[in-house]
């Protein structure tokens, strides 16, 4: 089988058809694709040209069997920037294989039309162009994918970010209420929240509130523990508040220590304890009470 022939040929028939390759297409893709409004349409009869306009570029090459060759660079960088748009824009991998698998049917169409009366160079067109459009096709999916699981982990670390807020409570004392559990990537989010925080506040205590934490385990505690000795490095001590009953047989349990750490039930007292510390203090003025 001479490969630069069959580029040439499928080459010579996207050029001659192309405008009906290009309506046959996206009639196809209308009909399948589930969001199909103007804005869509527009932007999906655009990249339809464009592909078959770089399609029939890379086969004149001769390059059929290969689509990682030079000769299919724009070809791929234009799946990957339609690929990447529907990760964006929340299309499912299906939807973006469609994209490519839908130009079979109308080229095949246009294939018989040429070789008529030619069997044999028609069964080979046929496979020829088959093969491609796979590799074109998972190729998107692919793509997609990769898009798709950044857009995740961006996501994920967005949400580690949001869920580890430190606040400033009073002069010189920073709280940070931790809810869910408290594993090592969070932890490192944790850890980085709260120090920057202590440089920019210049905080001398830190309360690390675990109301929120259904569960303590060695690894939890190794991961408190660590935040704290980071916290005591940038010259802020902290308390830990939230110590249910449970937790407190957890921590005895699985023998961690924590006798230099101050301990406390709720972040209320807590508070109180790190008001004391600072010098700061809060009094109580009773109604009508004189002076």
């Amino acid at each position: 089988m001479n490969h630069h022939d069959d580029a040439s040929r499928i080459s010579a028939t996207i050029g001659k058809y192309q405008s009906e390759l290009l309506e046959d297409w996206v009639a196809n893709l209308k009909q399948q694709m589930i969001r199909f409004d103007a804005a869509a349409e527009q932007a999906t009869r655009r990249h339809c040209s464009q592909l078959l306009e770089l399609m029939c570029s890379a086969l004149r090459q001769g390059e059929i069997d290969n689509i990682e060759g030079r000769g299919w660079d724009e070809v791929r960088h234009l799946l990957t920037e339609i690929s990447q748009e529907r990760a964006r824009q929340g299309s499912t991998p299906s939807e973006t294989a469609i994209f490519v698998f839908s130009l079979k049917q109308p080229l095949f169409t246009r294939l018989r039309t040429e070789h008529a009366q030619k069997t044999e160079l028609l069964a080979d067109d046929v496979w020829t162009i088959t093969t491609l459009l796979d590799k074109l096709g998972l190729f998107t999916v692919e793509i997609f994918q990769k898009s798709r699981n950044q857009i995740i982990a961006r996501q994920q670390q967005e949400l580690l970010e949001l869920s580890t807020p430190v606040v400033k409570l009073w002069q010189n004392i920073l709280a940070l209420p931790l809810i869910g559990t408290l594993d090592s990537a969070r932890t490192q989010v944790v850890m980085e929240n709260l120090l920057e925080k202590i440089i920019e506040t210049g905080a001398a205590i830190a309360i690390i509130d675990i109301t929120g934490v259904p569960t303590v385990d060695t690894l939890v505690a190794q991961h408190l523990l660590k935040t704290i000795a980071a916290a005591r490095l940038m010259g802020a001590d902290c308390i830990i508040s939230g110590i249910r009953p449970q937790i407190a047989q957890t921590i005895v349990h699985l023998g961690v220590n924590l006798e230099d750490v101050v301990t406390k039930a709720t972040l209320a007292d807590a508070f109180v304890v790190a008001l004391e510390r600072t010098g700061a203090a809060i009094h109580y003025n009773k109604a009508g009470a004189k002076g």
